[in-house]
């Protein structure tokens, strides 16, 4: 469990890869993913590498998948998901898989080119039986119409343009023409009048529904569409008429004159309709068990061109030797797993066939490491709520640990109830019964897989919350009768001092309980808050100050504890300043005046009981009087003796703790920085070497570089071992000096921003320490709100059923329940919740951590086939 409580300790590592090993090598590393390699490469352009040319057809490969893929959802199969984690192909393993994406895209294609053909002839055939079935009753009821009208002359020739052209006369003046089409159906009104204005009314327009909607061959969508007839006299006007059908994407088809042209073309059109019906449904067919057998090994076919590709483009970050023989890359990885990266790098030269190991040698460096903090499923949750603030610094105090029992406890007292808790911790636990199978469906709903990567902080804060409930007393808004009332009213019948009669309580609403009579409290409830409070009227004014103390115990409690984490920062790194200049005057200034308080809230609830309650003074009051050294006051008590005294002391250190950490620390840094600058030098390794980092991290830089160049000195100095005369490291070599002088990076020291900083620093904590106690009072506020909107809700709505005593009122129960089940998860567990969850989490980020964690570090972002073994495909 070390490990959870500070990042784990990375080192720089270098890696010589054979060539013939160096695919299979960065294969097993990627299946461990306990290494982050760095670009050695950054001013090379991507397309001038060296392995550009595999990357690209792992891209096209990629591409051709993605279109099946495509294909397939289009088709609606299921992508079989058997959680195989197939091996990464070699290299010579690329030209057959080339080969096989590329066979199955062509045939898709070209099955789909095929399709689409048929489509569009089926589709224009289908168009052309309605056209001859609609045109035919065009003519028919025009047939019919004429006759009607033959005993009428003037209508005759209204009635002759919807004729037959055949029927006319050979000396009729008048010779229609006609073309027949059909129009996507919201176009039928802007087509009559385009029509109607162009043709200047002299051409006559049916038109019919079609009653089945027709697919589009190219989208597959289905289409509402018309057919129309229109007749005219003249070339003139069928040119106009064709040309608007051509602007409104009219299709226009041959439609015979003679009723018996019309009824063998029907009868034709009606047998190629049928034919290509079956070579469509055998093309659907072959299509259907293509896509079905490509579904099945998709994902192994994504997985291993993707692993290919990340491969190759890891190894694009890697220097090559000289020679071509050999691989260079560097990589940060964590010191415990070095052995695990041998044997990975082993079972790599092994697979590839190479007889010349691959080398592991650790580097050393002044660059910052990256942070790692291991996870498992448990803290994973709360390792995220720490990293979403910032990513912790190298080696600093990671708050995860502590934030996995204060982080659900805070959100408890917030949410305190026993009911809610219940719920909450139903869901948790359903969620962590069935994670196995919820995690094996892959859902894409993004707000459920949110939920569920925090379903044991769910868990937690639901049992913190069925404990704080108890302690509240509060379920459902209702109170729990566990050991029964301390108080007791029964002897009260009897006392002439209370004077309470029957009539008494026959007649008055309001009648209040005194602690200070005899019989009355029989001391305090055993667990928690005593049930009778809930029916009493002032059951708020006794919550209020009870909830109020305690938020601000809890709060100052939590703060002390971040400050004492700081502690442990300055241990690791060494950094005594800040120990002494640092962590003591923040911890006695806090403690002085805010630890004080809570002492004060715990001595005045112990000291004074039922019976003397009403003399208890006011700590707010007192606390105060303890900041204007103001006890003139005779009417106010004192809590104890000694305390004028006491609480003068106190505030008197609490000042003194401002100037000492404002004043001091520059002073300090600024007499360091001349010391080492004009007359003190550190002998290391026999050189003399000036020491010119003096901030807040001096130590650590400075002991980062000279252990640097102290193994480049051994490195020279081992070089040279060969030789007669070899180099003696000395004070007096002034070469080797000078050499190692440039080497170390000396910083100017700036006294001004020093002070500014410092400066910043203490105004900031002073001030803060009274804003973030008193944003702990929000325990408080979302508490007391908790509570009034569980009892507001049971009173609106829970109430009214339980109201009625009849057959009818537990009809009425059943809907007035589903109402308040309802409201009790929209409104009080998942708005409560969430607002109580980003409140615990704004006390955590800004009251607690800043006393201790600065965040200003990098992720460790190892290199990992995990995203794409768990078909995260995204890059």
């Amino acid at each position: 469990m070390g490990e959870l409580f500070r990042s784990e300790e990375m080192t720089l590592a270098q890696l010589f890869l054979q060539s013939e090993a160096a695919y299979c090598c960065v294969s097993e590393l990627g299946e461990l993913g306990k290494v982050q390699f760095r670009d050695l490469n950054p001013d090379v352009n991507v397309f001038q590498r060296k392995f550009v040319n595999e990357v690209r057809r792992c891209e096209e490969m990629d591409r051709k998948l993605r279109f099946v893929e495509k294909e397939i959802k289009k088709a609606s199969i299921p992508i079989l998901d058997t959680g195989e984690n197939p091996e990464v192909p070699f290299p010579r393993d690329m030209i057959d898989l080339e080969a096989n994406f590329e066979k199955i895209e062509n045939e898709l294609k070209e099955i789909n080119t095929n399709q689409e053909a048929l489509k569009r002839n089926f589709l224009e055939l289908t168009e052309l039986k309605f056209i001859l079935r609609k045109t035919q009753q065009f003519f028919d009821e025009a047939q019919l119409h004429h006759h009607q009208q033959m005993a009428d002359p003037d209508l005759l020739e209204e009635s002759s343009s919807l004729l037959e052209p055949s029927e006319m006369g050979r000396g009729a003046p008048l010779r229609l023409g006609f073309v027949a089409g059909v129009i996507n159906r919201e176009r039928i009104p802007t087509f009559e009048r385009m029509l109607w204005r162009v043709c200047r009314g002299n051409v006559f327009l049916r038109q019919a529904e079609i009653e089945n909607p027709l697919e589009d061959p190219v989208t597959g969508d289905s289409v509402h569409k018309s057919v129309f007839i229109i007749f005219f006299q003249g070339d003139q006007l069928k040119n106009r008429v064709k040309k608007i059908c051509e602007g409104f994407r009219a299709s226009l088809y041959p439609c015979p004159e003679t009723p018996q042209e019309r009824k063998e073309m029907a009868a034709g059109v009606n047998t190629r309709i049928d034919d290509l019906q079956m070579v469509l449904n055998q093309t659907e067919d072959h299509r259907q068990r293509v896509l079905q057998a490509a579904a099945k090994t998709i994902r192994v076919w994504f997985i291993k061109v993707r692993k290919m590709k990340a491969i190759y483009h890891t190894l694009n970050l890697c220097n090559i030797d000289v020679t071509q023989k050999c691989l260079i890359a560097e990589v940060w990885c964590p010191v415990a797993d070095l052995d695990s990266i041998q044997f990975a790098l082993r079972r790599g030269t092994e697979h590839s066939g190479s007889t010349v190991p691959s080398i592991l040698n650790r580097m050393q460096t002044n660059q910052t490491p990256p942070t790692y903090n291991k996870t498992n499923k448990f803290t994973y949750g709360f390792q995220n709520l720490v990293d979403a603030y910032g990513i912790g610094s190298y080696r600093e105090i990671n708050p995860a640990p502590y934030t996995i029992i204060t982080f659900p406890f805070l959100f408890a007292v917030m949410f305190g109830d026993f009911g809610h808790g219940i719920l909450m911790t139903l869901f948790g636990v359903w969620m962590v019964v069935r994670e196995s199978r919820i995690l094996s469906q892959k859902t894409d709903n993004e707000l459920f897989n949110m939920v569920f990567s925090g379903r044991y902080i769910i868990l937690l804060m639901g049992l913190f919350s069925v404990y704080t409930g108890l302690i509240y007393n509060d379920c459902f808004s209702k109170a729990l009768n566990l050991f029964g009332s301390s108080w007791s009213v029964r002897p009260m019948f009897t006392n002439t001092k209370a004077n309470w009669t029957e009539e008494l309580l026959k007649s008055a609403s309001v009648l209040q309980l005194d602690p200070a009579v005899n019989g009355v409290f029989n001391g305090p409830y055993p667990f928690g808050i005593d049930p009778i409070w809930s029916i009493a009227t002032n059951k708020l004014t006794f919550l209020n100050s009870f909830k109020m103390k305690m938020s601000v115990v809890l709060g100052i409690i939590h703060m002390l504890f971040g400050v004492t984490l700081s502690l442990l920062n300055h241990l690791y790194f060494k950094k005594t300043l800040n120990i002494y200049l640092g962590f003591i005057p923040e911890m006695i200034f806090m403690s002085s005046l805010f630890g004080y308080l809570v002492i004060l809230i715990l001595f005045k609830w112990c000291a004074y009981d039922a019976f003397s309650s009403k003399d208890a003074p006011s700590l707010l009051i007192h606390f105060i009087n303890m900041f204007l050294f103001n006890y003139s006051d005779s009417s106010l008590p004192m809590l104890y003796s000694g305390q004028k005294g006491l609480q003068c002391f106190l505030v008197v250190c609490a000042f003194l703790c401002v100037p000492w950490m404002l004043v001091l620390k520059p002073l300090m840094l600024r007499h360091q920085y001349l010391r080492r600058k004009h007359l003190g030098t550190h002998n290391f390794g026999g050189i003399r070497v000036g020491n010119g980092p003096t901030e807040e991290d001096a130590e650590i830089i400075q002991h980062d570089q000279l252990s640097m160049h102290s193994e480049e000195g051994e490195e020279l100095h081992n070089q040279q071992s060969d030789e007669p005369d070899s180099i003696e490291v000395s004070n007096t070599d002034t070469e080797l000096e000078e050499f190692h002088v440039s080497m170390v990076t000396v910083e100017s020291f700036n006294f001004g921003d020093v002070v500014v900083n410092q400066a910043i620093h203490t105004i900031e904590y002073c001030l803060g320490c009274i804003s973030n106690t008193a944003s702990y009072l929000r325990l408080w506020a979302l508490s007391l709100a908790h509570a009034q909107l569980s009892e507001v809700l049971w009173t609106m709505v829970m109430h009214v059923g339980l109201n009625v005593d009849n057959l009818g009122g537990g009809i009425l129960l059943v809907f007035v329940f589903a109402a308040f089940s309802t409201l009790t998860i929209a409104i009080l567990l998942i708005m409560e919740g969430l607002s109580a969850f980003l409140h615990a989490l704004r006390l955590h980020w800004v009251e607690f951590q800043n006393k201790f964690y600065v965040g200003t570090g990098f992720k460790f972002m190892p290199f990992s086939f995990e995203t794409i073994r768990e078909g995260r495909f995204d890059e």
